[in-house]
């Protein structure tokens, strides 16, 4: 028996890879498919099914592509419909690998669909469950996201009884392989690893502590972020279907002249520079919004921009095929073409560009002494703001641009400096900030990381303020 966890840091998600006797499966994997395959035939090995643990929300999984080139089934649990075949597992079904077996059990309470699959060893003995979005390391899936049709008190029902169920009886030397690891918003606030033991869980999750199920219910649905705004959208495209990667790749691999690139430029098209901050800040074509690659670039690609638009990349060539792939996972097929020869081609011939101006920690202490206007605008979200910020900072949070409300709220006499944590996200809002019209604008380098060490700023924390 081999087990590999292939897991995708900037999307916070894992998928599984389960061999025995030659024989695979596959679980919840990514819209690229293309490792599954090189695994299986390194080890020589043939996928013979493709479990998916429920309808994906802030991805889109590899199912389609995976299953057209393998001839694998691809499995859902029960209360799964869709507009392609697949087996749809009974509850408690057992499926042969290899000289080992996995059992489908059912678990709404993430969604109708949840369902997580127990692995029995040779000796036919619970060795490990994978639990999708039902059960993180130090969390549990969140429960609103499915709809108008239930509410989130409903869901979180079904979740407990799904636990008390199918979960909390497993013996406490079960690995737990979930969907997710920590920085996913498909949970409140998931653990640092990205595995554990059903031992481990039940000493540890607060999900799984004796409580009554009017109690589960609270502290589930207590605390719950506004789920990214593409969420909706990818449940609904693993549902219904989608292109083949090989296809969109194709499609959008066109490489656009400065003229021609210039000439697709409307009102409805999407310029998208995914070069990293602090070279996107120097200069770059107006009106772009920067989402560099080097974070978690497809998350803040479908919370900001939209499915409807047109997208032109401006990228590094070596970095295409990277950016084309992360964003069909969380699927944007709609990329037009790409500026060929970068940025540096469009500068080269002439055309007209932009810049944000950088200032650090240390420029910003100074500026505030002589200019009354300074506005500061921290965009991380409302708990990183309130466990710290600057005296008089306004909380506006980057996942909440897309109503325009922070920045149609900027006077014109207004000089805006921004910062997040690091200056990824900063820069992302500043890029924003600019494409509405609105310049008179500053980012601040490094962030809340350096301006809480700056002496000469006065910062607000928990109950106190220090200058």
């Amino acid at each position: 028996m081999y087990i590999e966890q292939l897991y995708t840091n900037c999307l916070s998600e894992a998928a599984y890879y389960i061999e025995s006797d030659g024989e695979v499966a596959i679980i919840d994997p990514l819209r690229d498919t293309q490792k599954y395959l090189d695994l299986a035939e390194s080890r020589n090995a043939k996928i013979k099914y493709i479990f998916e643990t429920h309808f994906h929300a802030d991805f889109v999984s590899g199912h389609l592509d995976l299953a057209a080139k393998t001839n694998a089934p691809i499995v859902y649990g029960p209360d799964a419909h869709t507009s392609f075949p697949i087996h749809q597992a009974k509850d408690e079904e057992i499926f042969a690998i290899g000289k080992i077996k996995i059992k489908a059990l059912h678990t709404p309470g993430h969604t109708l669909e949840s369902t997580c699959y127990l692995l029995l060893d040779e000796n036919n003995q619970e060795h490990a469950i994978f639990t999708g979005d039902t059960l993180f390391v130090g969390d549990v899936g969140r429960p609103d996201l499915f709809g108008a049709r239930y509410t989130k008190e409903h869901l979180a029902e079904m979740m407990y009884l799904s636990l008390q169920s199918k979960i909390m009886p497993l013996q406490d030397n079960v690995i737990v392989y979930p969907a997710h690891g920590p920085g996913s918003s498909c949970g409140k606030n998931l653990g640092p690893e990205t595995s554990s033991t059903i031992g481990a869980q039940k000493q540890t999750n607060y999900a799984l502590q004796p409580q009554t199920k009017d109690e589960f219910v609270k502290v589930v649905t207590t605390g719950l972020n506004p789920p990214p705004a593409y969420f909706p959208i990818n449940a609904k495209i693993n549902k219904e279907g989608y292109d083949s990667l090989d296809i969109v790749l194709m499609q959008s691999k066109q490489a656009l002249p400065v003229a021609t690139f210039k000439n697709k430029i409307t009102e409805d098209t999407i310029i998208l520079d995914t070069r990293k901050a602090e070279v996107f800040t120097q200069g770059f074509i107006p009106k772009s919004i920067f989402i560099g690659l080097e974070s978690r670039f497809a998350e803040w690609v479908g919370t900001l921009i939209p499915f409807d638009k047109p997208i032109l990349l401006v990228t590094e060539e070596s970095q295409l095929d990277e950016t084309l792939i992360r964003l069909s996972r969380v699927g944007y097929d709609n990329v037009i073409g790409y500026l060929n020869g970068g940025f540096a081609a469009w500068q080269n011939a002439g055309e007209e560009i932009d810049l944000i101006i950088d200032v650090d920690a240390d420029e910003l202490a100074m500026d505030l002494k002589f200019d009354d206007n300074i506005v500061i605008m921290d965009v991380r979200k409302e708990g990183e703001f309130n466990t710290g910020h600057l005296v008089g900072a306004k909380n506006s949070p980057l996942q909440e641009f897309t109503n325009l409300l922070a920045i149609a709220s900027i006077d014109e006499q207004d000089n805006v400096y921004v910062h997040c944590a690091g200056g990824y996200r900063s820069v992302i809002a500043c890029s924003l900030i600019k494409k509405e019209g609105v310049h008179n604008i500053r980012n601040i380098v490094g962030g809340w990381s350096k301006i809480k060490d700056v002496a000469e700023l006065e910062i607000v924390v928990p109950s106190t303020t220090l200058n």
